[in-house]
């Protein structure tokens, strides 16, 4: 009976007006479901598939994921590839009927397209429970370490056997609620850095949006500058530069600018759906850094961010521990500075539709 009122239906190309305001009206939405990080992934290597589950009975869309696919080099999708679920899907959990018809039909669906496994990363923090099928591995493990919102907990039984995988996504971030209005924020700040934004400003240090080519190509230089200097990765000026097409034209991102007597100092890419502001990529001169003009973007960041309606400000990722050894240990206490909340996500789980297969295919898989 369920499988007669709810219809998993793919969305095509044409409604993906319609795709993005679901996304951002649903409680659960993310950037990472949006139309515009499919086609950003689709840049790098991903088939973006976008899923809807549509409820006869009340006539609407009631759930939804953005599946993104890879398979190994040089092999078409049918040979066999993974499928991926960043911060989705989007999802009433509470509702075991809806997630019974949802999850069955995905399977279904994914496994006929080829797909050897499902792996997901839901937006969820840990305080949540599920339990798989079977009630012995739970899919959402809650901890007392650090300090998240608190979520109601939920069983909910899946469909499938749902083991833990390596995460894509950062397990755990800090979150800022920047409701308050400007004096609480600033108030709930470490005072060094209310010190700090206020030194920038004092020194001349101004912020702006980026509007051309040029102004992305002057901060991808700096990126590579900044990867080389904290020893990270990153990706291409081509990915960086559609990403700043796609997302700043429809409102979604801003490029937030740092400049001194002409001279670029920093920026920040800065995403903005669902209500709520991720700090996404950041870069910096190594020159001038005693003006302060990162706690200054990041500052004029939230206060745009707030301006648009966004109640939680995403600084999108810390490391495992607070220890001195890890990485980046300077960005944890950097991004700490702000006020707001540690939270950790469930993680990633994974589903194998083809065991054998995709324990020799992971290998190839570039994640």
């Amino acid at each position: 009976m369920l499988l007669h009122r709810y219809v998993l239906r793919s969305v095509p190309d044409s409604e993906w007006k319609k795709w993005d305001q679901f996304i951002d009206g649903h409680p659960g939405g993310h950037f990472l479901q949006s139309w515009g990080w499919g086609e950003l992934k689709a840049s790098a290597g991903w088939k973006p598939l976008r899923l809807s589950l549509w409820d006869e009975e009340q006539q609407k869309v009631v759930a939804a994921a953005q599946v993104l696919c890879r398979t190994a080099p040089h092999l078409p999708f049918w040979a066999g590839h993974l499928a991926y679920i960043p911060k989705g899907p989007m999802i009433d959990w509470s509702d075991p009927f809806l997630c019974q018809a949802f999850f069955t039909q995905l399977n279904t669906y994914l496994r006929r397209r080829g797909a050897l496994a499902l792996r997901m990363e839901p937006n969820r923090a840990v305080t949540a429970v599920l339990l798989s099928r079977s009630g012995e591995h739970p899919l959402f493990s809650p901890t007392t370490e650090d300090t998240y919102p608190v979520v109601e907990a939920t069983l909910v039984p899946l469909p499938m056997l749902l083991f833990p995988a390596p995460p894509i996504q950062p397990v755990r971030s800090i979150i800022l609620n920047i409701t308050p209005d400007e004096p609480i924020l600033l108030a709930g700040m470490k005072e060094k850095w209310r010190y700090n934004l206020r030194l920038a400003q004092r020194k001349g240090v101004t912020i702006r949006v980026a509007q051309t080519v040029e102004d992305v190509q002057a901060w991808y230089a700096l990126m590579q500058t900044t990867g080389e200097r904290d020893q990270f990765g990153i990706h291409t000026f081509d990915y960086y530069l559609k990403a700043w097409h796609l997302f700043a034209s429809r409102q979604q991102a801003r490029l937030l600018l740092a400049e001194f007597d002409g001279h670029l100092l920093a920026g920040i890419f800065v995403a903005l759906l669902s209500k709520q502001a991720i700090y996404l990529y950041g870069a910096s001169s190594n020159e001038h850094r005693n003006l302060m003009p990162n706690y200054l973007l990041q500052w004029e960041a939230i206060r745009w961010a707030k301006s648009q309606g966004a109640i939680q400000y995403d600084f999108w990722g810390i490391p495992e521990t607070e220890g001195e050894e890890e990485a980046m240990a300077g960005v944890y206490r950097f991004k700490r500075g702000w006020g707001g909340d540690i939270v950790r996500f469930v993680g990633c789980y994974e589903h194998a539709y083809h065991p054998l297969a995709m324990r020799v295919a992971k290998r190839f898989f570039l994640i």
